[in-house]
């Protein structure tokens, strides 16, 4: 059997690397692949904090991935030979002051009700932890199941397993014999058949023909990494997040020593890097880890999410012959583990998880309009 996969985040790697696994043939379609969303991504595996008020189904999807990540990190290091920068080291979720406490109060609350186990500490006992933290620090959160992992090193995995499936073209189209999908159509005019076509596209998702209106919206994200200077290393030991005035913001260590901040979210016009975002960022984790500003910045990225009208994934059939996996959102890299089982279970006709993905279901909002195909 024969899969061509669209698009090469990590989401479209995974399910091809899980598909190949089950000893399926894998075409991968992406013009630049590992470049898109993933590549700016900070990695926060994050089940804990990234709890939502308003958003439930989706704290057990996030926990259920988590738990898969151990035995994916390590299978996928394995294979690959690679670092994939992976830690298990605890999350501290900071008050930048007085006012933020409250609110840190009413999510540690929210947090506890869904099974996670988390710790509220005083600021001076968060600046015991993280002497980098800021005078203003007024309490924390320690989260010990709130873990990281380096996108860019898992994107770089995976395409080195995979390296002999990609083709680095856009496919622009579905290829259909009027009854279901075939394959795919490519931007050179080349057409790839296939028994099974997996639509892992991300925000480019709408821009296929043959694609029903997946109701899939881009939301921007800026992000910053960043190098201390050799005095100050390590800055921080534990990923970082905080609200400040409401705002939430991060900051992750590397293995190597470097440090990701971010991130914003964003739906304007604007593709480029948001001078405002970036302004913005510093700001506010000035407030909370003031050495930021002695850093060295090394990269700025901004790269669009593709988001749901409920921020849940969107994964389902097509038709017989194609399945779309898309809709992450900011959860892309936590929910990869378990997006790419799902999607793979799908394509490949397998007894997959009935609850989750009726849950995630691509067709849970109006019924979508199928544009044009090839035929």
């Amino acid at each position: 059997m024969h899969a061509v996969v669209v698009g090469a985040g990590i989401i479209g790697l995974a399910t091809a690397w899980t598909l190949a696994d089950r000893g399926w043939a894998v075409t991968i379609v992406d013009p630049r692949p590992g470049e898109g969303a993933s590549y700016a991504a900070a990695g926060m595996l994050a089940p804990a904090s990234e709890v939502v008020w308003g958003q439930s189904p989706l704290h057990p999807l996030m926990r259920a991935s988590a738990d898969q990540y151990p035995v994916f990190a390590e299978r996928l290091a394995a294979a690959s030979g690679h670092d994939l920068g992976y830690t298990q080291t605890e999350t501290l979720v900071c008050a930048a002051d007085v006012a933020d406490m409250a609110s840190l109060r009413e999510l540690s609350a929210l947090q506890r009700s869904l099974g996670e186990t988390v710790e509220l500490i005083s600021g001076t006992s968060a600046r015991t932890l993280e002497p980098a933290l800021g005078p203003g620090v007024s309490a924390a959160v320690r989260i010990g199941g709130d873990h990281s992992i380096d996108p860019r090193r898992v994107t770089a995995a995976l395409i080195a397993l995979m390296s002999g499936s990609i083709v680095r073209r856009h496919a622009v189209a579905l290829v259909s014999d009027g009854r279901r999908t075939r394959g795919v159509a490519l931007d050179n005019g080349q057409n790839i058949q296939a028994d099974q076509v997996v639509i892992c596209a991300g925000a480019d998702t709408g821009s296929i023909e043959g694609m029903p209106d997946v109701p899939v919206r881009r939301v921007w994200g800026d992000v910053v990494r960043l190098s201390a200077p050799q005095r100050l290393q390590p800055l921080v030991t534990r990923t970082i997040r905080a609200l400040v005035r409401g705002r939430a913001v991060y900051l992750v260590p590397r293995t190597d020593g470097s440090l990701v901040l971010g991130a914003t979210t964003r739906e304007d016009e604007l593709a480029g890097i948001s001078a405002g975002g970036v302004h913005q960022l510093l700001r506010d984790i000035e407030q909370v880890v003031p050495g930021v500003l002695e850093c060295e910045i090394t990269d700025v990225t901004a790269r669009a999410r593709p988001g749901s009208p409920d921020d849940l994934p969107l994964i389902g059939r097509v038709d017989d012959g194609c399945v779309v996996s898309t809709g992450y959102f900011r959860h892309g890299i936590l929910l990869a583990p378990l997006g790419a089982r799902l999607t793979a279970d799908l394509a490949a006709g397998e007894a997959g998880d009935a609850e989750t993905l009726s849950i995630v279901a691509s067709d849970r909002f109006a019924p979508a309009t199928r544009k044009e195909e090839r035929v």
